[in-house]
């Protein structure tokens, strides 16, 4: 894909060598952006093959909403090195995408938000992908909504954040409702471009066909802010390599048409992926 692609040429070019906690320095851009058009096709890399199976399973643990990976660790590896022994993650995003707390006093009234708020043994939350899902059908009914630039999912929160092991990379994303299309914005403070960065424009991009398909919309662009951009210096051989590649046509997504929150792994495929061999890349912990 080319403006994937065309990410790792300005970084190799223009990174600076940065120390970090993991010991493996980086060469880091600050800030870089780019978008797809998801039109044109699934943008899951072609230049390399991509484990797709194990990015559906962790947008799925994302969605549950649960804390831990008990379940996860059967299919992907990939959050076994920041989990306790018993599997709970204290940065997981699922929790504050379906669970984010909300304080008990200092509520605007008896009755705000009571279809998103819930009861969990005495605490509030609240249910940012359901009110994702409200907005956008109230957007589809009435385009003047005042929420209409509201629809913000935060997995960020500052106290946890700063006792965790990984606080959230891809911390915030917004969405966007233009010409009768979804459009997503994701915020990433941290982001590795060979290991992470095909997976978040994935997992995205997926889960924004996903909520169009459940509100009405036609999908739009995935947009991508980077903060931190970089590339291990580990990893610079392997993205050499990939850009020596030719991408090919990108595949398809088919979604069940089902309701959102039935949807589950099997209703979802892949069609027409025809991707060049894997690359191997090691995580930096």
């Amino acid at each position: 894909m080319k403006e994937y692609l065309d990410m790792v040429r300005h970084v190799l070019e223009h990174g600076v060598k940065k120390t970090n906690r993991t010991g493996v320095p980086t060469r880091s851009v600050f800030s870089y952006f780019y978008k797809v058009d998801l039109a044109k096709g699934f943008p899951l890399l072609t230049t390399k093959k991509m484990y797709f199976n194990s990015m559906l399973h962790e947008l799925f643990w994302y969605l549950s909403g649960e804390e831990h990976i008990k379940e996860l660790r059967n299919h992907t590896k990939i959050w076994d090195a920041w989990a306790d022994d018993e599997g709970h993650l204290a940065t997981a995003y699922g929790r504050f995408w379906r669970r984010y707390p909300v304080p008990k006093k200092g509520l605007p009234g008896e009755n705000w938000g009571k279809k998103w708020i819930t009861k969990e043994g005495g605490e509030k939350t609240f249910d940012q992908i359901q009110y994702i899902i409200d907005t956008l059908k109230e957007i589809k009914k009435n385009p003047d909504t005042p929420n209409l630039r509201r629809m913000v999912v935060v997995a960020w929160h500052p106290a946890n954040a700063a006792e965790s092991l990984l606080p959230p990379c891809h911390y915030t994303f917004c969405f966007n409702v233009l010409g009768g299309k979804l459009n997503c914005h994701l915020t990433q403070r941290s982001a590795d471009i060979a290991l992470g960065v095909p997976f978040n424009l994935a997992c995205y991009s997926l889960l924004t066909l996903m909520l169009a398909q459940e509100t009405g919309f036609k999908a739009g662009e995935f947009a991508h802010t980077l903060i931190d951009a970089h590339i291990y210096e580990n990893h610079i051989g392997g993205l050499k390599e990939q850009l020596e590649r030719e991408p090919k046509p990108l595949p398809k997504i088919m979604i069940a048409k089902k309701p959102f929150d039935e949807l589950r792994f099997e209703d979802i495929t892949l069609v027409d992926y025809h991707p060049d061999p894997v690359i191997k890349f090691d995580v930096a912990v």
